[in-house]
């Protein structure tokens, strides 16, 4: 079956037709994400980001569908009451980029087209002060996560490393705020090199590998931890409680871009979304699968004792982007922010 970038934003399309037909509580639908761009594959698999906007609080917020081994429905539902003022709005570093330049598919009562010119409004949204707040509040979530990190000793398991991980998240999406929107999960590493080339600030990425422990595997001992990742994403799976993102019809999803990024130009890129979803895995597994990666994660250098040094390494990590944005602010002229 061929599948291209048209072909996905028709079922995209015929998706939201479908949706809105069956619930009158959807007042706007929009796509976003990897579609948005011209070559939204990785290792020939995509997903569709789709955006519901409900009159009230939906039951769920995301859910996931699966249209073949490669593909899938990426499912976000928000109340309308989460759009809010447009001062708010613009400095979400977040939802405010995902409203800023979507592809509207749906809407009724001129909420779309109210939200977005208020969004727009001044073209303050890509100037100093409004990214220099969104970047603060990324950078501040990521600093209040390390600190409930600096009491756990070499005591880390699943859920502390996880924990790791999302504080770092933020911290290399303040650099990448600082040219363009956040990054998602999957592209992160790959596309962060040039996000922080693009903020004068490229040993940034080289940090960023090193605190995943990058610098201590080849991409060959990754391809050989390819086998037990994916076992243990498929068991977790099918567990109740387990992270939502770890979902049957996301295996291809992550796998093929895993493989695929190991074949490229920077295969160590590929490490950040094995290890993340590995990490999401385990926390709802037990036996040999959580062994297989407690192996993995003490030849990154990130388990035992010098699970510390990594957080250590983090507080400075934050340390400089706070200094940057400091910088940043000087040279703009902008007090308290």
């Amino acid at each position: 079956m061929r599948v291209t970038r048209d072909s996905l934003i028709r079922i995209a399309k015929e998706t939201v037709q479908q949706r809105v037909y069956n619930d009158k509580d959807i007042v706007a639908a929009y796509l976003t994400g990897s579609l948005l761009a011209e070559e939204p594959m990785l290792g020939g698999t995509a997903d569709i980001d789709l955006v519901f906007v409900h009159k009230i609080k939906p039951a769920k917020g995301r859910e996931f569908v699966k249209l073949t081994p490669d593909f899938h429905l990426d499912i976000s539902h928000r109340a309308k009451d989460e759009f809010k003022t447009p001062r708010e709005l613009r400095g979400d570093p977040w939802l405010g980029y995902e409203m800023y330049d979507p592809m509207l598919l749906y809407e009724r009562e001129k909420f779309f087209d109210f939200v977005q010119a208020s969004l727009r409004a001044g073209f303050e949204f890509e100037q100093p002060p409004l990214m220099l707040q969104r970047c603060r509040k990324l950078y501040s979530h990521g600093r209040q996560i390390w600190m409930n990190l600096t009491e756990v000793g070499d005591k880390a398991g699943p859920k502390e490393l996880r924990q790791y991980f999302k504080s770092l998240y933020h911290a290399i999406n303040v650099i990448a705020e600082l040219s363009g929107p956040p990054i998602q999960e999957r592209r992160l590493m790959l596309e962060f090199p040039a996000r922080a080339e693009a903020a004068q600030k490229p040993g940034m990425a080289a940090g960023a590998f090193g605190l995943i422990g990058a610098n201590n595997v080849t991409a060959d001992e990754i391809k050989s931890w390819v086998g037990d990742w994916k076992s243990a994403f498929v068991s977790a799976s099918e567990k109740t409680g387990a992270d939502l993102r770890v979902h049957p019809a996301r295996v291809n999803y992550y796998e093929k871009a895993v493989k695929f990024m190991l074949e490229g130009e920077t295969p160590l890129a590929a490490l950040w979304p094995l290890l993340h979803t590995w990490t999401l895995s385990v926390e709802v597994l037990e036996g040999d699968q959580v062994q297989f990666w407690q192996k993995a994660c003490e030849k990154l250098g990130l388990l035992g004792t010098v699970f510390e040094e990594h957080v250590q390494g983090l507080d400075q990590y934050l340390d400089e982007i706070d200094i940057l944005l400091e910088e940043i602010a000087k040279e703009n002229g902008i007090g308290d922010f």
